[in-house]
């Protein structure tokens, strides 16, 4: 594990920034807002990242499957820590031995509008170039504290 690090977004995470070429949390707020991306991370399994912003922050949850473009389909998405709002432009590697090794690249992004937001349930709109329409994310209790269904709420 690597050393602890305050990135002023929460008391402890993973990386050590100053080893590797990640953002690190000086970005200020974008103005407008309302920003999400997807990264596709090509870690020890590959999966997606799902950020959005909200508070300063990136929202963040990893989605083994990866977003559901089709009604229906219903998806595991396991809440991660808050990333900095830099990553929304984030591409690159991240070197071996480091928290979250691999390959990480931008697979969607755009904006989004809120519909919904709270502990239990998070209904957004996306406008994305891959992703567009209605979306929710629900906790999945049964499961564990960290863990959400994601899918997509109409055609």
């Amino acid at each position: 594990m690597a050393a602890e690090r305050s990135t002023g977004i929460r008391k402890r995470t993973w990386r050590v920034f100053s080893m590797i070429k990640e953002p690190t949390g000086t970005a200020k707020k974008i103005e407008d807002g309302n920003y999400f991306v997807v990264h596709e991370h090509h870690a020890r399994h590959l999966h997606y990242d799902l950020r959005l912003e909200r508070d300063g922050v990136l929202k963040s949850w990893a989605v083994p499957k990866g977003i559901p473009e089709s009604f229906g389909e219903k998806h595991l998405a396991v809440a991660v820590e808050d990333h900095p709002l830099a990553y929304r432009t984030f591409e690159g590697t991240i070197p071996e031995g480091e928290y979250g090794a691999g390959t990480v690249r931008i697979w969607d992004k755009g904006r989004y509008t809120t519909l919904h937001w709270d502990d239990e349930k998070i209904e957004i709109v996306f406008y994305g170039q891959r992703l567009n329409g209605h979306y929710v994310l629900v906790r999945f209790k049964r499961a564990g504290k960290s863990e959400w269904l994601v899918f997509k709420a109409s055609e």
